[in-house]
């Protein structure tokens, strides 16, 4: 007896019906959380293994990346900077054992504003990931969306065909600069955004439809897709699943685990909202941004010019925390103590 459309979306979850029309990404470091909702990829950033790196089940990656620094030997502060990004990659690995795509690994956020070190680093990551057998294509770079970070991006594809995900990203402005730099895929954050407007307007409660995270996310998928980009949007940073059902059709969505545990037990219709037809139909006019048009129009945005600095602040904080972590651990084990 065959079973009727209707019937069969109401037996399908919420995350189900996703997957049909978004690439689902799982957003975390913990990547013993990652088997159960079969994510295509998976993104990281120093919050997230901060986190992952404190839990028990991982201590034996901590100790990897420590013993890895000390080997590599050259100063203290040499040494913890090839442990923290051996750390980055370990995880990375243990995660694409868990997925068929690709991960993301962040380039450290103290190196927003230096072009030529933020290319450096990423060139690090990378040679790590290839001497334990990864190819680049399953990496994605994380890098700020500051203007030398967006450089930096177009510089890593062109030259050295390393794929970017430019994070931290809030305006208008970083989407149109991200777009003309051909980086692979940028990574809007919509809770973020709506965090921001629930802070410092009268309005505290937003329907997914109103919510200005996903008008912002919207607006840029249906740009990028108007004007032929060959970037890609991966929506993230979700307060709630109603945001994630509202970007329904956007290129790729990253979801923390808990709510992907909500989406899979959730029983409701998930329709498109976003399709690269409806995107040629929108009142959208393209333009060109130089650096100074750039910087101009961005610190037009008040909301994105604060969710930037704090967002590079609090990874960088995280990053500080981490790195005490390891120096405590690497130092401490080598006197004896």
């Amino acid at each position: 007896m065959s079973v009727s459309p209707d019937k069969r979306r109401k037996m399908e979850s919420a995350l189900e019906q996703l997957k049909k029309y978004t690439v689902v990404v799982a957003d975390t470091g913990d990547f013993n959380a990652i088997e159960e909702y079969k994510p295509q990829d998976a993104t990281t950033n120093p919050s997230l293994i901060l986190a992952a790196a404190k839990m028990p089940a991982y201590q034996h990656l901590v100790e990897q990346a420590i013993k890895f620094g000390v080997a590599k030997g050259g100063t203290k502060e040499e040494q913890v900077t090839n442990a923290m990004d051996k750390l980055f990659v370990t995880f990375g690995l243990e995660i694409l054992k868990k997925i068929p795509g690709r991960v993301s690994t962040e380039v450290d956020a103290r190196l927003s504003f230096d072009k030529e070190e933020m290319v450096s680093r990423a060139q690090r990551l990378i040679s790590l990931y290839e001497e334990a057998g990864i190819r680049k294509e399953r990496i994605l770079i994380k890098l700020s969306s500051t203007w030398e970070g967006i450089q930096a991006g177009r510089e890593l594809e062109e030259k050295h065909g390393i794929h970017c995900n430019m994070t931290l990203l809030f305006s208008f402005a970083q989407a149109v600069a991200c777009a003309e730099a051909h980086v692979t895929l940028i990574s809007p954050f919509v809770g973020r955004i709506l965090d921001w407007y629930k802070e410092n307007t009268e309005r505290k409660n937003y329907e997914a439809q109103e919510d200005p995270g996903v008008l912002s996310v919207t607006k840029v998928y249906n740009y990028y897709k108007k004007f032929n980009y060959s970037t890609v949007v991966m929506g993230a940073s979700f307060r709630n699943t109603g945001e994630v059902k509202a970007l329904a059709g956007c290129d790729l969505l990253t979801i923390s685990p808990g709510l992907l545990g909500e989406l899979s037990k959730d029983h409701s219709a998930v329709s498109c909202s976003l399709t690269p037809e409806g995107a040629k139909e929108c009142d959208l006019e393209q333009i060109h941004l130089d650096e100074k048009a750039f910087r101009w129009l961005h610190n037009e945005d008040r909301m994105a010019v604060e969710k930037l600095s704090d967002g590079i602040r609090k990874f960088a904080a995280d990053a500080v925390k981490l790195e005490t972590m390891i120096k405590e651990r690497m130092f401490n084990a080598k006197n004896g103590q």
